[in-house]
């Protein structure tokens, strides 16, 4: 038997409260698509921030997030395309253009752009 764990995302953009019991191990965002809540997504490969979510309570293993920054994924911010359900969850989606900018806003338009990408530097 497949051991699963309770996961709620406070849709901020919807006003919704969504609470789905998902298995361990898999993407939340595939698990909450194939139960019938699609939640907000873009590049489906924790490149993009369209999936930002910020962690209330609980934690995510999402090595394979690759759009943000170890500060940021140490602040509690997270990719729900590439989190994999680990335990009890509870998220808070988060607007795709903020995440960018926290992420990426330090370097463009302030001249700081320079070969290589800005998570080089971690």
């Amino acid at each position: 038997m497949t051991r699963t764990h309770p996961i709620t995302v406070h849709w901020r953009q919807a006003n919704r409260v969504i609470r789905l019991d998902v298995p361990e191990g898999e993407y939340i965002l595939r698990s909450f698509e194939a139960q019938g809540e699609p939640l907000p997504f873009s590049c489906r490969n924790g490149c993009c921030t369209a999936c930002a979510v910020r962690v209330l309570d609980g934690s995510i293993d999402q090595r394979e997030a690759l759009g943000l920054s170890r500060q940021l994924r140490e602040q509690g911010y997270g990719l729900l395309c590439v989190a994999r359900a680990t335990g009890p969850l509870e998220v808070e989606t988060q607007d795709e253009d903020e995440v960018y900018d926290r992420q990426f806003g330090r370097f463009f338009g302030r001249g700081l752009v320079r070969p290589g990408l800005p998570l080089d530097d971690e």
